[in-house]
């Protein structure tokens, strides 16, 4: 009662100062921070004794939580004349704009930096309200590992080391940075950072100006780093010194209890609950009643936590025990589906055997039935081919016969010798001119696929090696020299193509006609004219070996080229170029000589049985 008394009698124009303390260490995407948690517990508590009239303290806060908490402190601010915002965890520096990051932050690029971080000018609009100070702490500059895993959705967007220089445009208001901007603040080895170590120790001393006290963290902070991290703050303050805490009056009644201040950092952690904020407590008091009641909160909580171990292995043992149950209740159900799964399969493998030795059986008799058909077909084209032939010649004799009988009588009474020598020949194989016979065999030759000339009636040396061919492949042996009756019928008794068709480099057969090779992309023809994998690169060597063969495979392509215009030309003149075909077969024209038709005379005989023409030689 007295003290309440006392501090109603106090000065009714008293400062109101209200702080907001934030850590995050227990990041859920990037390793846990060790320090965070303690600092800030250790800067709450120095608020709490300086005497602020309100401190919110909270640790591991989400994005959503750190919105609410700042909203809520603003409100707070209204009517505040001094307002003091401590933040410890991670920051990023994102084009010169700050921001304080989450514990359920994932950044996973730069864009999430605008959605689920904190930028800095929202705490600066939290204390905006306050009437004489406005100060922000921030102990972010630690190195970031979410900057170096962040992937850049734009190559030209700049993402800094620690945070930016930040200028205040309101009056009265400070920034105080753990580090440099552009630099990172170090944890130290120690349970706090030197940072936060500093603060502790200068902030709250009565009286002291706060650009005083951040000079004396500066200095504390350089030497104890080695000279490596440089405390900076930023904002200006006007000519009156502002201290975080008042000088204190003389004592004129009644002293508080020295006791009241751990008290409510014991109630403060109590709220906490947890072991950090315990371990936090006996570090700050590690003797006395307080100390002992802490102890004994730990050793509660560290019997909850072996009572929710034993309870979580009782239950794992409980699962275990039913999951074993259920196996050997399903074994046999398991071990029968099983059995019935391999003899299905047995069964399956024997079917597919059966049915593979069925097709192959099917497939065989197919080939057989071809075959029989193959060869009836040919020996039913051999038989029309024989009887077409029969029927031709019987035709020819008739007319023949026909011909002899309508001989004139004068022709019948010719000299003595001429009957007799007459008599003496046999009689003529063919009723057509030599220049007909040799361009029927030549349609021939072209029908079954030996000849590629048209058919002009000069037997050249394309008709006689077209001739050749036929002999070879029909397995003939007629005179390449001239064209005979015989060889005219022995081509009219095959039905198809005989000789092969014969492509140049590059093309391929496709029915009667050679077509071009064409391959995809990536592949060339080769030497054996089918489509092979052109090869990436090649060494010196082997892109030498690569030109000879394809300079010489461009050498033996127009050798083709050059053959085929030579089979297909016609050839030289041979005597005249003239056909004589009598009694005794076909021939050339000898040379020096002509055949000249004859009408009347005494070589009449001779020339009808010549189709009509006679030999004349000079």
């Amino acid at each position: 009662m007295i003290l309440a008394i006392g501090l109603a009698c106090g000065p009714a124009h008293a400062d109101r100062r209200v702080a907001l303390v934030i850590g995050n260490s227990a990041y859920k995407s990037a390793p846990k921070l060790g320090n965070p948690v303690n600092d800030a517990t250790l800067v709450g508590g120095m608020f709490k004794k300086a005497g602020f009239d309100s401190v919110d303290f909270r640790l591991d806060l989400s994005a959503s939580e750190m919105r609410r908490m700042l909203r809520e402190f603003a409100g707070r601010t209204r009517d505040a004349d001094m307002a003091v915002i401590y933040y410890a965890g991670h920051g990023i520096e994102l084009e010169g704009t700050n921001y304080l990051i989450p514990i359920d932050a994932t950044l996973e690029t730069d864009g999430d930096v605008l959605d689920e971080t904190i930028p800095v000018e929202r705490a600066l609009f939290a204390v905006e309200p306050a009437k004489q100070l406005r100060l922000i702490i921030l102990d972010a500059c630690r190195d970031n590992p979410f900057s170096k895993t962040m992937k850049r959705t734009l190559a030209s967007r700049a993402i800094g080391r620690g945070l930016a220089k930040v200028e205040p445009t309101s009056p009265n208001t400070m920034i105080a940075f753990a580090a440099k901007a552009g630099s990172t603040a170090s944890d130290g080895d120690s349970r706090n950072s030197p940072f936060a170590v500093a603060l502790v120790e200068h902030l709250p001393k009565p009286g002291l100006d706060l650009r005083k006290a951040f000079g004396f963290v500066r200095d504390d902070v350089l030497k104890s780093t080695g000279y490596k991290q440089e405390p900076y703050v930023y904002g200006s303050l006007g000519g009156d010194d502002v201290p975080l805490v008042a000088t204190k009056p003389a004592a004129t009644g009644p002293q508080a209890n020295p006791q009241d201040s751990i008290r409510r950092d014991y109630e403060l952690a109590l709220q906490l609950a947890t072991r950090d904020g315990w371990e936090a407590f006996l570090a700050q008091y590690p003797e006395g009643f307080y100390a002992n009641l802490a102890k004994g909160q730990m050793n509660k909580i560290a019997a909850e936590e072996t009572r929710a171990s034993a309870e979580q292995k009782a239950n794992a043992a409980e699962q275990q025990k039913a999951k074993l149950i259920a196996e050997r209740a399903q074994k046999a159900e398991q071990d029968k589906a099983a059995a019935a799964a391999k003899a299905a399969e047995e069964a399956r493998i024997a079917a597919e055997k059966q049915k593979q030795i069925e097709q192959a059986r099917t497939d065989a008799a197919e080939q057989q039935r071809k075959l029989a058909e193959a060869a009836a077909a040919k020996a039913q084209a051999e038989k029309q081919a024989a009887e077409k032939a029969k029927a031709e010649l019987a035709a020819r004799q008739a007319a023949e016969k026909a011909e002899q009988a309508a001989k004139p009588v004068a022709d019948r009474q010719m000299p003595e010798v001429e009957q007799k020598v007459a008599a003496l020949s046999p009689a003529p194989a063919s009723t057509l001119s030599a220049a007909d016979l040799t361009k029927s065999v030549q349609s021939e030759l072209r029908r079954v696929g030996c000849l590629s000339a048209t058919a002009d009636g000069d037997w050249s040396a394309a008709s006689q090696r077209s001739l050749a061919l036929f002999n070879k492949y029909a397995g003939t042996q007629f005179d390449a020299k001239l064209a005979s009756v015989d060889a005219l019928d022995a081509l009219k008794a095959k039905p198809g193509r005989v000789c092969p068709l014969i492509c140049n480099f590059g093309s391929k057969a496709d029915g009667d006609q050679c077509v071009k090779i064409s391959c995809r992309a990536g592949y060339r023809v080769g030497d054996d004219n089918e489509c092979e994998k052109a090869p990436d690169q090649k060494p010196v060597a082997a892109r030498d070996n690569a030109i000879k063969q394809d300079s010489k495979r461009e050498e033996q392509k127009r050798e083709r080229l050059e053959r085929g215009k030579a089979d297909t030309a016609p050839a030289k003149p041979q005597a005249s170029g003239q056909m004589f075909c009598g009694p005794a077969g076909c021939r050339p024209v000898q040379h020096g000589c002509r055949l000249q038709s004859a009408r009347s005379g005494p070589q009449s005989t001779a020339a009808m049985m010549s189709g009509g023409q006679v030999e004349v030689c000079n």
